[in-house]
Order: structure tokens, then sequence, then C-alpha cells
């Protein structure tokens, strides 16, 4: 009883819902529940949330698309309300859809329309900004056109019909639609406002500029203290009848807290009941903690990335050899919530038309355990048996922990190895009455091709094995190209990597469309031979895992990519809230 009190002292006076209609008496809004949701992130503009776990877990509570993915990773309607085929003009004409968009508005009130995905999806496609997700859009009319330079953002085939009805126009009559839905779900393909984007290129760090249109909105921003997201009042509500508050949306208020020090200190508040869910844990205490937490296979893989520019690694055999000299399996030990990588591509991925796993027919491309003879032997025959280089990573206990062991596996080799983390630099605001910013150095440092290897949480963008294969071919990469340029180069994917054969495989799965047996044998070809030139190294495949206080709370859903807290709600608030409030009477 004491921890609930300790939660129900610090929280304003609700009442939680447990009818069909709202349950909110007077001026309660609703359950006010702290919790550790996952490491704090810097920057939450969605075309930049595929490098970080941590991203995906809050970008699907305060943005949502036109579908999304249930646990199991198929596609359910979400802004859209339905569709239906449209009969072309003429034969020239490509495949065309209308899809009509429920009732939804933004976080500030505003409607959402047609005009906020179009524009959303012509800012990924734009030749200038660097996003690995275009491709997901390359079905659409003259999406890939634009990404190349060949066309303008105007002719992409996307249409706002009416308000609140999107055409899309693609670019074959053999689309997948299956796989295009599945691809709508991710977070990259979220509606904009056009005008809070284009106000500040601060906009989506602070919580002042950003508008968002999921369940929860951002009302509070403090680096290193903590995030404050509210039920949207607006969401898929009708504000002009008498509809309840707490219909879509049950907890009044989320605080995701970051204040209360590292891991280790976040486990004491949660054992003390000051805070009611660990979306992580210190890895210290994942072992004690492995029957008590909710676990499963995420849609994530902790992977590392050569800068294959560099003459240390230009060389295939020296990146497959410092990857057979890796133990997965004594790291999968290390981290516990996580499986020895066997590919690129984790369990949670579907095969082309959603039809089984890919990884149970693709199988182990990798080694579990090490190959440290093997691995002499390639370096030797490549001509590289020293050379000195920095592994760069988010300043997070498991990237760190990880890289640790790695540096001293590789040193083993005869290389000289550091670890370089990267931590946020302020960003002092020199606007009124604005706070200030932080600049997340990891990620430039990314952007911009400024490492020697990389670790990322490479984030599924979509439950497609394509999503995440195409990107390695140079016109699939979501560079664009270089329009400083003569010929208007093609940018490759930040590795440097850029294969002919490789990119000819992509280009075959791309063509396949609907062929979904075609597709899947030419994606299982493509990761087989991305690992046999290893310009990324594939170590583990994460876990999501949480602790919650389940005494007090219930309703918590499984998405593909977090959980969902629309339902959430704490039990017997009553009476909690009986005893509050006689003990603040002194009785």
């Amino acid at each position: 009883m004491k921890r609930l009190l300790s939660f129900v002292l610090a929280a304003i006076l609700v009442v939680c819902a447990f009818a069909s209609c709202s349950t909110l008496e007077k001026d309660d809004r609703g359950a006010i529940i702290t919790m550790y949701l996952a490491d704090e992130i810097y920057d939450y503009d969605p075309m930049l949330a595929y490098t970080d776990a941590a991203a995906a877990k809050v970008f699907s509570l305060i943005y949502e698309g036109l579908t999304r993915l249930d646990e199991k990773g198929n596609w359910e309607k979400a802004m859209m309300d339905s569709y239906k085929e449209v009969k072309p003009d003429s034969e020239e004409d490509g495949y065309r859809i209308q899809i009509n968009l429920r009732e939804n508005k933004w976080s500030d009130g505003r409607t959402v329309q047609a005009n906020d995905f179009i524009y959303a999806w012509k800012r990924i496609l734009e030749p200038t900004n660097a996003c690995e997700a275009a491709s997901l859009l390359y079905d659409v009319k003259n999406a890939r056109e634009i990404k190349m330079g060949d066309a303008t953002v105007d002719d992409l085939g996307v249409y706002a019909i009416e308000t609140y009805v999107l055409e899309i126009e693609f670019a074959s009559k053999e689309v997948d639609l299956d796989a295009f839905f599945r691809n709508c779900a991710s977070v990259a393909l979220v509606p904009l406002q056009r005008d809070k984007v284009e106000s500040s290129d601060k906009w989506a760090k602070r919580a002042s500029s950003m508008v968002t249109n999921g369940p929860f909105a951002v009302r509070g921003i403090t680096i290193g203290q903590e995030m404050r997201l509210e039920r949207s009042s607006y969401y898929y509500r009708d504000t002009e009848s008498n509809q309840a508050l707490d219909k879509y949306v049950i907890p009044y208020r989320l605080v995701i807290q970051f204040g209360y020090g590292d891991k280790e200190k976040q486990l004491e508040h949660y054992e003390a009941g000051d805070i009611f869910y660990m979306g992580e844990l210190p890895l210290a205490a994942r072992a004690d903690y492995e029957k008590e937490a909710e676990i499963r296979d995420g849609a994530v893989t902790h992977t590392y990335f050569f800068n294959t520019e560099n003459e240390l690694f230009e060389k295939p055999e020296v990146r497959k050899a410092l990857s057979m000299a890796i133990d997965r399996q004594a790291l999968e030990e290390l981290v516990v919530y996580a499986d020895a990588a066997t590919g690129l591509i984790p369990s949670t991925v579907l095969d082309a038309g959603g039809k089984g796993k890919f990884r149970e027919k693709g199988g182990s491309l990798i080694e579990n355990t090490a190959n440290i003879s093997e691995a002499q032997s390639l370096l030797k025959k490549a001509g590289v048996t020293k050379g000195s280089f920095t592994i760069t990573v988010r300043n997070t206990e498991v990237d760190l922990a990880i890289a640790e062991y790695v540096a001293d596996v590789w040193k083993d080799l005869g290389f000289t190895v550091k670890v370089e983390s990267l931590s946020p630099e302020k960003e002092p605001s020199t606007e009124a009455n604005q706070s200030d910013t932080y600049k997340d150095l990891f990620q430039e440092a990314y952007e911009a091709g400024d490492f020697d290897v990389i670790a990322l949480d490479y984030q599924m963008l979509s439950s497609d094995a394509f999503s995440a294969l195409a990107p390695f071919a140079a016109e699939f990469s979501g560079n664009g190209v270089d329009m400083d340029s003569a010929d208007y180069d093609v940018i490759p994917h930040v590795t440097g990597y850029n294969s002919e054969d490789y990119s000819a495989l992509i280009e075959e799965a791309y063509a396949a469309g609907s062929d979904s047996s075609t597709k899947t044998e030419k994606l299982h070809e493509a990761e087989e031979m991305l690992l046999d030139d290893m310009p990324v190294m594939p170590l583990l495949f994460l876990k999501d895992a949480y602790i919650c206080n389940d005494k007090v709370l219930s309703g918590i859903k499984d998405t593909y990519w977090g959980r969902d807290f629309k339902r959430m709600k704490m039990r017997d608030y009553m009476e909690y809230k009986e005893s509050m409030e006689a003990e603040s009477q002194g009785e």
C-alpha cells in the first residue's frame, strides 16, 4: 500500500475509467502514470526514427499513420477508414486507390487532412533530404524519379481529392497492396503539419512546437529530467458532442522519468513505487528479472556499420574477419534480452506476401561462435593485420558494454581500437521565450558518414524485409543525388557500399511487384550477398522487455514496435484515492 500511496501523493486526484462510458468525475482528467520508457532521445522528427530502438517506443505513442502493425506484423487500419480501387482514365494510367481518412485532429485541434500526408511523403522524397525510408514509397508513381532528381515533388502520384480523401496512383499495375499498407504503418510515413515543420529547424526538439496526431501529445520536455505525454483531447473525438474525454485514451498523463539517474537508480525507484513501468532494465539486473519481465522478439538488429571508404575496411575479407572473431553467444549472455544475430533481418519480419517468417526461410547466415583462426587467415590474405580505428556508439549502457567487448576481441587480433560514446550537446536558444535544445552528435556523425565503425539499433521500417535490405542499393539508399555534381551522381548507402550485383538483386525484387514468390527469392539472395560482402555486421536481435507493477496497471497491449498504452488503467483507483484523501486529512 505504501508504494501505491507514494504515487497518489505525487499525482493529481484522478479517477480511472472502468465502464464503457466516461468515469471521470468533476474536474478529474484520468490517471497520471510515472514510468521509465526507454533511453532518452533528442529529436522527434519521424524522418530520423530508424537508428535508435528507443525512438520507436515513443513515436508509436505520439504519431499515427494510415495503418498500424499489430504484434505479429500484420497491418490494420489506423487513420485509414476505408479504401477503394479507382478506374483509370486511360490504359497509360497506373493502378489507383482512394483512401478515406478517419476524422482525427492534431494535438492543437486542427483537423488531419490528406494534404498532411502528401507533405510528409514529399519531404522524404526530396533529393536533398536523406531518409532510408524513401524506398517505402517507391511503389507510388514518380516517387523514385523524384528521389533521383528526374522529377519534381509536384509529380508525385498522390492527390488530395477532397479534404479527407487521399488518392494514390502507383507506378505499376502489379503493386503489392498488402506490402504497401504494411509500409504505411512506418512512423516515417506519418502526416506532418507543414507550417510547424517549416517554422523552425528545432520544431521536433521542443514540446511547444511539436504537433502530433497520435493518442498522446508531447506537453513537456526537460532534457535529462523528464518527458511529459498527455492524452490528446482531440484523438478521434467529436469535441462538439458530449463524447467522453477518455473514450479512446484512458490515462491522462505519462510522466517519462530520466531525472532519477542511471538505470540502477531508476530500478530502485521502481521498487520503491515511484515508477510503475520500466521499459529498459540495467544489465546487472536483467537476469534477476527475467521471470518477472514481459519479453518478446523485437524488430531491431544491433548492427555495426563499416565505413567501406576507410582504407582499412575497403576489402570484404577484412570486414568478414572482424565479424568471424566475435562470439555472439557471449554477447547474448551479456545483454540477456537478446538473441545472437543469424542474419540482418530479425525473426519478426515477414516474407513477401506476409506468408511466414523471413528468418525461418533464410536460415542462419552468420556463425554464433567465434572462429579466430579463420579470422586471422582472412586478415593475412587481405594483407591487413594491424591498424587503428574507432567504434562510435550512443552513450547508453548496452551499446557501451557491447562495444567494449567487441573492442577487446579486435585488439587481440592486433588492432588498436578506441570506443567513442557520443552524448548530446546543448544548444542554447537564441529565440525569445524558447527552451534550449540538444544536438544529437551521434545522429549527426551517422548522417555525415563521419565514423570508422558505428553501432546502430537497425530498426525495421516495416514488417517487410524489402524495407531493410533495399537501402544498401544505391538508388534505394534514400540519400538521393548529389545536386552539385555534373551528372547528379546517386549517393550510395552511408557505409559507402555500392555493389552493382547487389543493386541488381534489389531491382529484381522491386520489379517483382505482387509476385511474392520471386520477390522473396531475390530478397533472400540479397541478404546472403550483403552478409558475404559484410559492409554491415549484425550482432544481436534485440528483444523488447519490460516490467510493470501488475497490481496497479492493466490494459497494456503489445504492438510491432513497442507498447500501446491507450487502454492502460490503474486498478482499483477509487480505493487509492480514498486512502490518499484519508491520509491527507490525518485519519
